[in-house]
């Protein structure tokens, strides 16, 4: 049934938005490319959405038939939106004819080409950029820098650079050359630590199998440390049973290890530095809903205390927002990702940030503080489901922490 109402919606915003091409031009090379595109992408989806799927992923031609159809009915939701509107208009002055005009007909007006020829402009806006966002977007990587000061700093951290990456989902990957390009940009910026805060993979640890050797050469003078994110419990696949999903899980852990990385599971980690020291502190998963709750900052700030100075690393920033910035064990720094800004947005930096996801998360994209204490939502580094990225581009963060208060 689902399937049904599905292609019955598409093809109805089809055939409403196809008025468009007709107002413009009745001749069959203008009409026939696109009945066939758009009868070509439908069969491209149901093809690939009815393959076998046993790890539940998001990839290959089932990811991109996904991208296709989000852009062709972006381009005819906008399309539908205008000959909807130009039809209200001429059914309002049909009936405006029929009622008050000697004439007495109810003759419809025709279509005005001059609206058609705007609405396909504006159309092809989204269709272009959810195309080039598959074919460039997804690994327009951007390095994006932070300065935040606290006043209880230690003096020996003061100017400790932290770099932070996170959502990598290895299983949607298809370049090696760009994630490659990526790793040395994480490496070029030559920070003290390096932060992952969840999801390696997008279900299971074997997507990690191409990639385990290029993202160990991610280095930092203090380690690599990182946290498990909701995706990398393998929740999301149907397992045959409970020991196959836990060595799945324990498979999972292991690349950490084999990459070299310090992956913390409600645990700290303390680093010092001519005598003063801060604590690196991870929590597993905990999201708000309906997403995994393994994270227990209690557990993984034992034996600190509210004068430590710690950065917290916890995948999914509702966390934070649940309990993380009123815990009174004061956590100054929290890192997070989960988000991926919804891989689609519009950002003017320093002007102007809006996206989808923006109405579900309350912190989903860049530094946000509460109480004095600071949470980093990046971006994300890969991509999920629709494989491309528009306007939320894939992010490393750079945070410096400086000792003293913020400058006016």
């Amino acid at each position: 049934m689902r399937w049904i109402i599905f292609i019955v919606l598409y093809l109805l915003l089809n055939i409403y938005a196809f008025q468009a091409v007709r107002t413009l031009s009745k001749t069959y090379w203008a009409i026939t490319p696109y009945i066939l595109i758009s009868l070509g992408i439908l069969a491209f989806f149901l093809y690939e959405w009815n393959q076998p799927n046993p790890d539940g992923g998001f990839t290959g031609g089932r990811a991109y038939s996904l991208g296709l159809v989000l852009a062709i009915m972006a381009a005819n939701l906008i399309l539908t939106l205008f000959m909807f509107g130009e039809d209200i208009v001429r059914l309002l002055m049909a009936g405006y004819n029929k009622l008050f005009t000697t004439s007495g007909q109810f003759d419809l007006p025709s279509r005005r080409k001059f609206l058609s020829q705007v609405a396909l402009g504006i159309a092809a806006i989204p269709f272009a950029s959810l195309l080039y966002g598959m074919y460039q977007g997804k690994y327009n990587y951007k390095v994006l820098k932070y300065t935040l000061h606290f006043d209880d700093l230690p003096d020996a951290f003061d100017g400790y650079r932290i770099t932070q990456i996170s959502d990598i989902h290895s299983g949607s990957f298809d370049n090696k050359e760009k994630i490659e390009y990526a790793i040395d940009l994480i490496n070029e910026q030559e920070s003290d630590s390096v932060f992952f805060t969840g999801d390696l993979v997008n279900n299971l640890a074997a997507e990690m199998t191409p990639w385990t050797s290029t993202f160990s050469k991610i280095k930092a003078r203090d380690g690599v440390y990182s946290v498990l994110g909701n995706h990398d419990y393998g929740d999301y696949v149907s397992w045959d049973s409970d020991r196959e999903k836990l060595a799945n899980l324990e498979a999972m852990k292991g690349v950490h290890s084999q990459m070299g990385w310090n992956l913390l599971l409600n645990e700290h980690k303390l680093v010092e530095k001519n005598g003063e020291r801060i604590a690196f502190v991870g929590v597993e998963n905990w999201g708000a809903g309906g997403f995994k709750k393994k994270g227990d900052l209690d557990k993984a700030g034992q034996g600190l205390t509210d004068k430590d100075f710690k950065v917290l690393l916890s995948h999914d920033p509702s966390y934070w927002q649940e309990k993380i910035k009123n815990d009174p064990k004061n956590y100054q720094l929290t890192l997070s990702g989960h988000t991926h800004g919804m891989q689609f947005g519009i950002e003017i930096p320093g002007w102007f940030k809006w996206s989808p996801v923006q109405y579900r998360y309350e912190n989903w994209a860049g530094i946000y503080e509460e109480f004095g204490r600071y949470i980093n939502v990046n971006r994300g580094f890969g991509y999920l489901a629709y494989p491309g990225r528009v306007g939320i581009w894939p992010e490393i963060s750079v945070i410096e922490l400086r000792k003293g208060p913020k400058p006016a």
